[in-house]
């Protein structure tokens, strides 16, 4: 195997040739990580290691604090604020874990929208192609693992800002259960909903980086046998206007997982979703505890420009009154326990992760109408583990002309052996 030093040296050759015209990264730490690298290398030699992410070459989301600097969370309206006093608690794991962090990717301003454009930083293009769009949040996240510039790349995930890029860049994402991993020093999106999870290439590399910033002892991932296993398949409208080809993929995959011994059944959830979209029709609650973080500025108005895309659902949300944030809150762990209740005759959810592949930037960027749909689709999947409390997984779908996910569910807490079940199905579909 490479050393550190040398697979470190390689990515920022890289970045280095595009460096006029950069969108995936928006600060690298190249002398801090030759650093951590050398250290890595000089541990290996003496037949010492820190765990299965020493050495590894990672990246962070531009909302995770590092010491010294303001954590701009994609918006020039924080370029100003106040330096972070110490690093965030899962990038001081990482650092004790061994692991090489060398920069932060771009992400949506704000965390908000699943795009992945931001018109401040650049608009990182999609690792397969760079005319598509990477999804949002974690856009330069799921770029970087895609193209090969990070092993590991660190998200946060509040409707899907994982598991999108994941899908739309054929890599693997995972969110835990939501309090798994401490959130100190995480600029907040949603305080009910914000999670933090990994993209790499592997369902492995996932769970090693999950175990080490929940604090936990990183084990061997040993894959759980399907035979036997119950999966329940949520028809209804979470297969509405799916792409033929997710479709086709997503039903050729499901059938291997089968064929392998695991037994299928279908599941509704129509219901539950119904009645969670009942109590936020107004604004989701993503949406209302966002426009608590950034009151000021949406009172005030901003000093610097602010994406419309961000500003205006904020705004909205900003108005609606208390009283309807409340009983979304409370109708919300009602349902979170229904969907437990549901969830415990299975033991993970199968669905595709998007619906629908990465469309066009320009699409994108040229006409509000078919944004707002395709922002509406990609979340679609994805929120539903935010919204009930829930663990998920996207893995890529192998064959495809673009990328796009397979995605499984798991209960709340189910964490460690939905990682299992992933690894199991992970090397079924590369076979």
């Amino acid at each position: 195997m490479q050393s550190a030093r040398d697979r470190l040296e390689a990515v920022l050759s890289r970045l280095a040739v595009r460096a006029d015209n950069e969108s995936v990264f928006v600060k690298l730490y190249p002398e801090a990580a030759r650093a951590a690298a050398d250290a890595a290398d000089a541990r290996r030699k003496a037949g010492v290691t820190l765990g299965p992410l020493d050495g590894a070459i990672v990246s962070i989301k531009d909302l995770f604090d590092v010491a010294g600097e303001p954590t701009t969370a994609g918006s020039l309206l924080l370029g100003a604020a106040a330096p972070a006093l110490r690093d965030a608690v899962i990038v001081r794991r990482l650092r004790q874990a061994g692991a090489v962090i060398f920069g932060k990717t771009n992400m949506t301003e704000f965390a908000f929208t699943a795009i992945g454009v931001n018109p401040h930083y650049g608009t990182p293009g999609n690792a397969t192609d760079a005319s598509r769009i990477a999804g949002g949040s974690s856009s330069g996240a799921g770029v970087s693992v895609g193209e090969g510039t990070s092993e590991i790349s660190i998200g946060s995930d509040t409707g899907g800002s994982v598991r999108i890029p994941a899908s739309l860049n054929g890599v693997v994402g995972f969110k835990p259960t939501a309090r798994r991993v401490p959130r100190d020093g995480v600029f907040q999106l949603s305080v009910t909903l914000d999670s933090i999870g990994p993209l790499a290439r592997t369902v492995a590399e996932c769970a090693a980086t999950d175990a080490v910033m929940a604090g936990e002892e990183p084990l061997a991932l040993i894959p759980l046998p399907l035979a036997g296993l119950r999966i329940g398949v949520p028809r209804g409208v979470l297969f509405d206007d799916t792409e033929e080809e997710v479709a086709v993929a997503f039903d050729r995959y499901v059938r291997t997982v089968e064929l392998a011994g695991a037994r299928l059944a279908d599941l509704s959830i129509d219901d539950l979703l119904a009645d969670l979209r009942g109590v936020t029709g107004r604004a989701s609650i993503a949406a209302m505890e966002g426009a608590e973080v950034h009151a000021d500025w949406l009172a005030t108005g901003a000093t610097t420009p602010v994406d419309p895309r961000v500003s205006e659902p904020l705004s909205r949300a900003a108005a609606v009154p208390a009283t309807a944030y409340i009983k979304a809150i409370r109708r919300r762990t009602v349902l979170v326990a229904a969907m437990d209740e549901r969830l415990a005759s299975i033991d993970v959810l199968a669905l595709p992760t998007t619906p629908v592949t990465a469309p066009t930037i320009v699409s994108m960027t040229s006409d509000d109408v078919l944004c707002e749909r395709a922002e509406g689709l990609l979340l679609r999947n994805t929120q539903v583990a935010n919204q009930f409390d829930l663990c998920a997984i996207s893995l890529p779908m192998p064959g495809m002309t673009r990328p796009a996910g397979l995605m499984l569910v798991a209960r709340n807490g189910h964490d460690h052996r939905l990682l299992r079940i992933a690894a199991e199905v992970e090397a079924l579909l590369r076979r």
